[in-house]
């Protein structure tokens, strides 16, 4: 452009210099109304003296270069402002008296309009190499080796645990997988604090489908999540970073809540528009081929669930028939079941032999009884057979709440199964807070931790009623508490209640009368017990209590 409209360089070189839009000013400070990579026009009506000032200015905002009309204001550049710009290292063009600023404007205008044609050219042609790439056997595996090349850096796909599926050479997996557990993209890995932005490493930003670009040069980088349906943060949108090692990015694959996998690129340069293009076509593609894929997930579910269905019915030997010819294994026993809310499927997976029961079609041989509900949302509970020793590190990785069995043999497995249900709807509930519970402690706790707790309330508020709204009187409540705790010994219940015997005595006939029961049956004990442990304020029996005897 400098020879086809007759400039003539003074100062500084224009080899490689970058102009995103040309300026025209005579402000003695324009800088204020310029962006940078400007090619800034000027005819010098204002400028005196100060040459070195204004051309620092100039710099320090990432002016591209200044053009110089002379004939005007000035019949020649001032030899001042040439050696300010020369010092500066700002190219310095002069204009001749007849080339207009509009011509110039219009030229890197066409320029600009070339560049972005070939850019999307470029682009689409990157695409079309994708594309086939994805269509050739190795399907995913090729599309990585192709735009790796098609970025002049290096691509990775990953799973959704983090594990390379695929990666060209000098692929920088252990950085990308480093800082996706950093940030708790990983199942099973929580992040283990606020993500701050950091040097070279990400940080939370504004929520988009698009790969995030830091300023350039900068060394930084940030990280979009989007929002699930229920408002609630979800997972990563994009991540990207620069640093001296160079510049990476990071997309989230499948359409799902969870990703079904991760697909990470790196140069040593930063990425072009072209090459942002590029990195998503690639997401797309990898994230089809995972869709595709899904067909193929669903029917090994089925066959799971097939293989249970036979692991209850007492044929583990049928069961491992069946899983053998598709790579699948059983694991050694003891066993340990342990059941998780439907969520936590894809999370589980990866880890152990899961299955997704429905409440509506349940599994044979399981007695399914109606007070122990599913706490997973659309009624379902994800089952996962596991060997003992990895019950722990299985039950991590799902997030939330899970119910674990005691250990068992195959042929305990349904016991098992209803074991860990249960387990499951205690750790659901307001006691459990979203932990592991096991059945084994739970059942340690007393009978009533395997009651529903709103069963047992309302048992316990029609069974002492008659005792609550005797008036004031609510110290038959508590001198029968006090009596059951003491195994009916009238001394000790009275020394608790700090009350004569005689006065005890008299309670309870009044207790029996309201009641209508007779206090000396085991069976009424027992049930008084339940039921006054149900309405304890504390949430069970009181200190140094025990379970009343037969």
């Amino acid at each position: 452009m400098v020879r086809r409209m007759g400039l003539r360089p003074l100062a500084g070189s224009v080899e490689g210099v970058v102009v995103r839009w040309v300026a025209v000013s005579e402000l003695a400070d324009p800088t204020p109304y310029l962006e940078g990579e400007e090619l800034l026009l000027t005819t010098g009506m204002r400028l005196e003296a100060d040459f070195s000032g204004y051309v620092a200015r100039l710099v320090a905002r990432g002016v591209a270069g200044l053009g110089f009309a002379v004939g005007l204001t000035h019949e020649d550049v001032p030899p001042g402002l040439v050696q300010a710009a020369e010092e500066a290292g700002l190219p310095l063009l002069e204009v001749p008296r007849e080339v207009p600023f509009i011509a110039i404007g219009k030229a890197v205008s066409e320029l600009l309009a070339a560049e972005q044609y070939d850019e999307i050219k470029n682009a689409f042609a990157a695409q079309g190499r994708l594309t086939r790439a994805a269509l050739r056997p190795e399907g995913p595996r090729a599309v990585v080796d192709r735009l790796a090349k098609e970025i002049g850096g290096w691509a990775a796909l990953l799973d959704e645990t983090g594990e390379v599926r695929h990666a060209s050479p000098g692929a920088q997996v252990g950085t990308v997988v480093a800082e996706l557990t950093r940030l708790g993209a990983l199942p099973g890995h929580p992040a283990p604090g606020p993500a701050g932005a950091q040097t070279g490493r990400p940080a939370l930003g504004p929520a988009g489908g698009q790969v995030g670009r830091p300023a350039p040069g900068s060394a930084g980088a940030q990280i979009g999540r989007s929002a699930s349906a229920g408002g609630s943060a979800g997972r990563p949108a994009s991540l990207a970073w620069s640093g001296p090692g160079g510049h990476m990015v990071v997309l989230p694959l499948g359409g799902g809540p969870r990703p079904r996998g991760f697909f990470a690129a790196g140069s040593a340069q930063p990425f072009s528009p072209v090459g942002h293009t590029v990195l998503n076509a690639a997401g797309s593609l990898l994230t089809l081929a995972l869709e595709q894929g899904g067909a193929r997930l669903e029917a090994q579910r089925r066959l799971r669930s097939s293989v249970l269905e036979l692991l209850l019915a007492g044929a583990p030997e049928q069961a491992r028939a069946v899983l053998e010819p598709v790579g699948g294994r059983l694991p050694e026993e003891p066993l340990v079941v342990l059941a998780a809310p439907a969520d936590a499927l894809e999370a589980l997976e990866p880890h152990a032999f899961t299955v997704l029961l429905r409440e509506e079609r349940p599994v044979s041989g399981v007695a399914r009884e109606p007070d122990v509900e599913a706490p997973a949302p659309g009624g379902g509970v994800v089952v996962a057979v596991v060997g003992e020793r990895a019950a722990d590190q299985a039950a991590a990785f799902a997030g939330g709440p899970v119910g674990a069995s005691v250990p068992c043999s195959y042929g305990e497995l349904t016991g098992a199964l209803d074991q860990a249900r249960r387990a499951l709807t205690a750790a659901a509930g307001e006691r459990g807070g979203g932990r592991l519970v096991r059945f084994g402690d739970l059942a340690g706790q007393g009978l009533l931790r395997l009651l529903d707790p709103g069963a047992a309330r309302a048992f316990a508020g029609a069974l002492l009623a008659p005792l609550t709204r005797y008036g004031s009187r609510a110290d038959l409540v508590e001198s029968l508490r006090a009596y059951l705790s003491c195994n009916g010994h009238w001394d000790a219940a009275a020394q608790r209640l700090g009350v004569h015997r005689h006065t005890l005595r008299y309670r309870m006939r009044r207790v029996a009368e309201l009641l209508g029961r007779d206090l000396d049956d085991p069976g009424v004990r027992a049930e008084l017990w339940i039921a006054l442990a149900a309405t304890d304020p504390a949430g069970g029996a009181p200190p140094g209590a025990r379970e009343p005897s037969a």
